[in-house]
């Protein structure tokens, strides 16, 4: 009486030596052990039997990847309901089949599945507006800026878009050319002229806005007298860059094909390479730059660089003369030594209020730079002066869309001053403008 009313236990009544607990708990590894073992020698009779089913069934299974289920037994069914797997052989010589379980295509990602399908059965052919290529376009399109995705899933998404044919999107086309015209209007300000710019103008610099140019009678006479060309005067152009993508395109016949032909900064275009970027030049960039490393700032001999323009026949020239003070004597000596040398070779200068003007419109769009790329002005002065433009030998990556090394300019592997321009930036938005149909960037081989 006393133990229960002081709360009295007893410390044995509580242990369970050897009793219903221990010997639930010793049935259940027992069971466990059991279990796994059955599981190892059913593992082996799973491959034995799928080995005898290759062997007897290999004519009319080598290639298959449809689900398959393993039953009890050890045989195999096709795979209808529940979990699925998918059953294929690796054949190597001297050697025995082996089957492989793997996770069937239909838990691959759809997205993939699709750009995969698409490519199976891919004949170049795709109509711009199908539904295959309306979905490709749109994987382009998600991507707002680069850096969403690793270069590799741009890249990705880029080949898979290469089974479409371009097509000119006209609305999207006209309504990016309004806005340039708003903004920059190439068909009236691309050149310095004697119409935009007369004589007695105090001309500001691109760069250098505090410094200014007082436009002299001498001066004013190195300027036509108007713009040499109009708003769409030209149907198709061709904007070749010096992209080590061109190499090995073979693209030059489609190049020399167009109505009007822009170049940047007198590449070679010999026959070494004329086969792959074309020999027709309409008009060409001279950075003042190349004139002050390779000839001495015409200081010297200047007929070495006569005949390197004669290389493009009767094209004309254009340089930033009024991007800096430094410019505008070197290249007015371009100029001069044309004179010297009685050519008919136009030689305009680029306004610096059009470039200062098409450095804020791409801005806008997300290139941000010290400098825009020549090859960007030249894209931008072409989406004005023509109806439809093409782009090649534009690239700003290590590797082409396959993901093969590529050298950096079609005839050298010299790489341009870091942090000068946004490159990757500017190829990124021809990549938007061509899945809108707006200009066409060739970056495959022509065919």
């Amino acid at each position: 009486m006393l133990r229960r009313r002081m709360g009295y236990a007893d410390p044995t009544s509580g242990r369970d030596l050897l009793g219903n607990r221990s010997l639930c708990f010793i049935f259940i590894c027992a069971f466990g052990l059991v279990t796994l073992l059955q599981q190892i020698l059913y593992g082996k009779n799973y491959i034995k039997s799928a080995q005898q089913f290759s062997r007897l069934k290999g004519d009319e299974t080598g290639n298959w990847t449809g689900p398959v289920n393993f039953l009890d037994d050890g045989s195999l069914k096709p795979a209808r309901n529940g979990k699925k797997r998918c059953f294929r052989q690796n054949f190597q010589p001297d050697s025995q089949i082996s089957v492989i379980v793997t996770p069937c295509l239909a838990d691959i990602k759809k997205k993939k599945k699709r750009s995969q399908r698409y490519l199976d059965s891919y004949d170049g052919s795709y109509d711009y507006n199908s539904t295959a290529c309306k979905e490709l376009r749109q994987e382009i399109m998600d991507v707002k800026v680069l850096t969403m995705v690793k270069t590799s899933e741009l890249f990705e998404r880029w080949r898979n878009l290469q089974v479409c044919k371009w097509q000119q999107n006209m609305v999207e086309t006209n309504n990016f050319k309004t806005s340039l015209s708003r903004c920059c209007n190439a068909p009236s300000f691309l050149f310095t002229t004697k119409r935009n710019t007369p004589a007695g103008t105090k001309l500001r610099y691109e760069v250098d806005t505090s410094g200014i140019l007082p436009i002299s009678t001498e001066v004013f006479k190195m300027f036509p007298d108007d713009m040499p060309y109009s708003k769409s005067q030209f149907k198709k152009c061709a904007v070749v860059g010096n992209g080590g993508i061109i190499k090995n395109s073979k693209c030059g016949k489609d190049i020399d094909s167009a109505d009007f032909v822009f170049r940047c900064n007198i590449p070679p275009i010999n026959d070494k390479y004329s086969a792959d970027v074309g020999a027709k030049t309409d008009l060409v960039t001279i950075n003042p730059s190349i004139i002050t490393e390779r000839f001495q700032k015409l200081e010297k001999w200047r007929r070495p660089f006569y005949e390197v323009l004669q290389n493009y026949e009767n094209s004309s020239v254009v340089l930033p003369a009024f991007y800096n003070t430094r410019n505008t004597d070197v290249s007015f000596r371009v100029k001069y030594m044309l004179d010297d040398f009685d050519s008919q070779r136009g030689v305009f200068f680029f306004h610096p209020q059009y470039l200062l003007n098409v450095q804020r419109f791409w801005t806008v769009q997300g290139v941000r730079a010290k400098r825009l790329s020549s090859g960007l002005m030249l894209v931008t002065a072409a989406m004005e002066l023509c109806e439809e433009v093409h782009l090649y030998g534009f690239w700003a990556f290590p590797m082409n869309p396959s993901g093969i090394f590529i050298t950096h300019h079609y005839y050298d592997n010299v790489k341009p001053r870091p942090g000068f321009h946004a490159m990757p930036h500017e190829i990124f938005n021809f990549m938007h403008m061509h899945t809108r149909g707006i200009l066409n960037v060739h970056s495959g081989p022509c065919t």
